[in-house]
This record gives structure tokens, C-alpha cells and sequence, in this order.
């Protein structure tokens, strides 16, 4: 049997973080993961360039039943701590918009940065293993693991779970990380997914559908988010930026309100266009604030039409209004298929903020998109991977 001082589960951003800090401190590190590759989530990452950080990124910004469990890991490896990395691997990088920090080439730069790291710190590294059975005994953890179709058993003092959550199965995401929770009796939050684009019934699709395609800047909002950023109509429903952002506050059942002139009042727009030209249709005039299509949809949605001069003020309120605060109701989501992460996971009630290590289980610790803990979109989880990755690292 190997003997081991730590075994980690998953070559995500945290893991290897993990097993980085870890092995630099003189640990014997195993990493393990099932894919054939490490960091695949990374490669995918902001079209490739790896969206790897948010210059913003603070408490703020995540959800978690405890709001306040994240300020411990963040702050103790910022953002700056890993913008410090990467210059000091020599990887070009730019802000793209709203502090979200991108690779100016390839995401495996970082990639290649953390293996560069690992072997460094003498990390063994089994790509293409299934940890197939975990058991304690003894104060030691018992893993038989699979490579090859070849078993193995694996002893070590300390086990970190970095396998992750459910979103983009097609990468090997799935529910392991949960399930081993569960067989040590920690407790999970419920799960869903996260920054996913939300989708329609056919009766709002046969509405929207002829805007698919369409991308337009909008304020998004419900009882308890707000984001501006862009948004695009699909052939389901609704996605881009801002959408993705709301996803995570939405429950099924809920509205959204969508300002379609963020930060211009569209009731004197409209005024304004009557008394200059009250000629003119409405939709003409609405397609001077909106793309033609969506003036079409606006139109057609409030029940007025014909001349700026012969509408009445209750009816121009009911064009503006539309534009100012439209209401849309989601189904539902695109589901675990398109989202970028997992909401819930691992409950944070049941680990140290600190050192991610659970208080009931010796040396058994959660981190990265396992736990219980979400950011936004802009390089947020990566932020969550890296720091919670650090904190365990610096204690296994």
C-alpha cells in the first residue's frame, strides 16, 4: 500500500493550489484526477484565455448561507496574492471589463504555471484515476483508487476534496464530492446551478423567439440582485452577462424585471421624441432607443401603435414603462449542461473557515466549487479556488 501524507481529489484550480502550498511545505503530496488532463476547466475558461482572477474580488460577491465564512480564506490569498503569480511566471494579461483579469494568450499559461508549481514542490500527479472506495481507520484515510484498470490502495493522514460540483458534466463533473460528504455525515446545502441562462415556456418563446440573437445592455433585477451588463435573447430564453449573474439569485416561480435603457429615463425619451416629431410612429421612435426588432416587440407587448401625436399619456407611460421595467418569468434553466458552477455544496457550518478542514472529521477537508460557497461571474470562482486551495495547503 502507498503511503502518502495527503491525498487530494480533482486537478482543478484548487487542488493543484492545494497541493502546491502543501508540497512546499515539505509534505508528500498525491493529486489525483479522473480526466486525462489536469485544469480542464481552466482551459476552457473565458474562450480559452482564462478569465483567472477579478481585481474586485471581495466578500461581496459570493453567496452562501454564511456570507461572512469567505472572508477569512479571501483574505488571507487575494486576488493580488495571485495577480503576483502570475507576472511572476512571465504571463501577459489585460482587464477585459468590470476587473476581470484575462491570459493576453493561451489559459494553459496558468495551467502550465501550476504544473511547473507542483513539480517544483514535488507533487506526484496521477491523471486517469478513479478513486473508487474511502474509508478511516485508525486516524488514517484508506482510498482504492483505479488507473488503468489496475486497483490500488493509497494510506494518508489527510484528504482534501476538490472534485468540485455538477455543472458541465461533459468535463466529468459530478456529484462525488457530495456523496463523500454525505458518507462522513457532513452535511450538504441543497444544490442547483449557477450562472446558467434561463429559459421560457413556448407561450413567452413564441414572443421573444424572433429577437434570438439579439444582445442588447440591460439592468436585471429581483427582490434581492441587480447587475448591468449585456444580455442576449436565445431560441430558449434568455442569456449573456447579466443573465448568467441574476441565474444565481433566481428561484423557479420567480420574475425578473429587465431595464432596457440602463441609466436613461424612458418616459422623457419618449416625451421628448412627441413634441418633436409627432409624425412619426412609435415604433419609429422606440427604434431609436432600442434595436428595431426589440422597438417591434415593445410595441406589440404595450397594445399601442400609430402616430406620436395621437397617443395618449397613459398609452406613451405604457411603452416607457415596458422599456424601463419589463417584466419576464422564467421556467426554468439550462441546467447543470451550460452552467459555469454549482450553488449549495458542502455546508460551511461544518468546516473551519481557516483551514476548510471539517471540525468533526480529522485531517478531511472541502474546498473550491464543493463547498457551499458561489461567486459571480468575472473570475470570482477561480478567486474561490485559489484562496481556499491556500488556506488548506498551508495546514494539511
Amino acid at each position: 500500500m502507498q503511503q502518502t501524507d495527503v491525498v487530494i481529489l480533482g486537478a482543478g484550480a484548487a487542488g493543484m493550489m492545494c497541493a502546491i502550498e502543501a508540497g512546499r511545505r515539505g509534505r508528500s503530496v498525491l493529486l489525483v484526477e479522473h480526466n486525462k488532463a489536469p485544469g480542464e476547466k481552466i482551459r476552457i475558461s473565458g474562450g480559452g484565455r482564462c478569465n483567472f482572477t477579478n481585481l474586485h474580488a471581495a466578500p461581496k460577491n459570493f453567496l452562501s448561507q454564511n456570507p461572512h465564512f469567505c472572508i477569512s480564506a479571501l483574505s488571507r490569498f487575494s486576488q493580488h496574492d495571485f495577480i503576483a503569480r502570475v507576472e511572476a511566471a512571465g504571463i501577459a494579461y489585460h482587464e477585459k471589463t468590470l476587473g476581470q483579469l484575462f491570459c493576453d494568450g493561451s489559459a494553459k499559461e496558468i495551467i502550465e504555471m501550476l504544473l511547473t508549481d507542483m513539480r517544483a514542490a514535488g507533487v506526484e500527479l496521477k491523471l486517469e484515476t478513479r478513486a473508487l472506495e474511502v474509508s478511516y481507520r485508525d486516524g488514517a484515510y484508506i482510498l482504492r483508487l483505479e488507473q488503468s484498470g489496475r486497483e490500488f490502495e493509497v494510506q494518508s493522514s489527510a484528504l482534501v476534496v476538490a472534485t468540485g460540483g455538477k455543472s458541465i458534466p461533459k468535463m466529468g463533473a459530478s456529484g462525488f464530492g457530495y456523496r463523500l460528504a454525505a458518507q462522513f455525515d457532513v452535511p450538504v446545502v441543497e444544490t442547483r446551478p449557477g450562472l446558467v441562462p434561463l429559459t421560457f415556456d413556448s407561450g413567452q418563446l413564441a414572443l421573444f423567439q424572433p429577437l434570438s440573437g439579439l444582445g442588447v445592455d440591460v439592468i436585471v433585477s429581483n427582490e434581492r440582485a441587480s447587475f448591468k451588463e449585456a444580455m442576449l435573447f436565445t431560441h430558449r430564453g434568455l442569456s449573456g452577462p447579466a443573465i448568467l449573474q441574476i441565474s444565481s439569485y433566481w428561484r423557479e416561480g420567480e420574475a425578473v424585471q429587465l431595464n432596457l435603457l440602463p441609466g436613461r429615463d424612458a418616459a422623457a425619451l419618449l416625451a421628448e421624441a412627441q413634441q418633436q416629431g409627432g409624425g412619426r410612429q412609435l415604433r419609429t421612435a422606440l427604434g431609436e432607443l432600442v434595436p428595431k426588432r426589440l422597438a417591434e416587440m415593445i410595441e406589440q407587448q404595450a397594445g399601442v401603435a400609430g402616430k406620436l401625436a395621437e397617443l395618449s399619456s397613459a398609452e406613451m407611460e405604457r411603452a416607457a414603462g415596458l422599456m424601463a421595467a419589463m417584466q419576464v418569468k422564467p421556467v426554468g434553466s439550462e441546467g447543470y449542461r451550460t452552467a459555469e458552477v454549482t450553488l449549495g455544496g458542502v455546508d460551511t457550518k461544518a468546516l473551519s473557515s481557516k483551514s476548510m478542514e471539517v471540525s468533526a472529521q480529522p485531517g478531511l477537508y472541502f474546498i473550491g466549487e464543493v463547498v457551499d460557497v458561489t461567486g459571480w461571474l468575472g473570475g470570482y470562482n477561480f478567486q474561490w479556488a485559489w484562496s481556499t486551495g491556500y488556506a488548506a495547503g498551508q495546514v494539511v
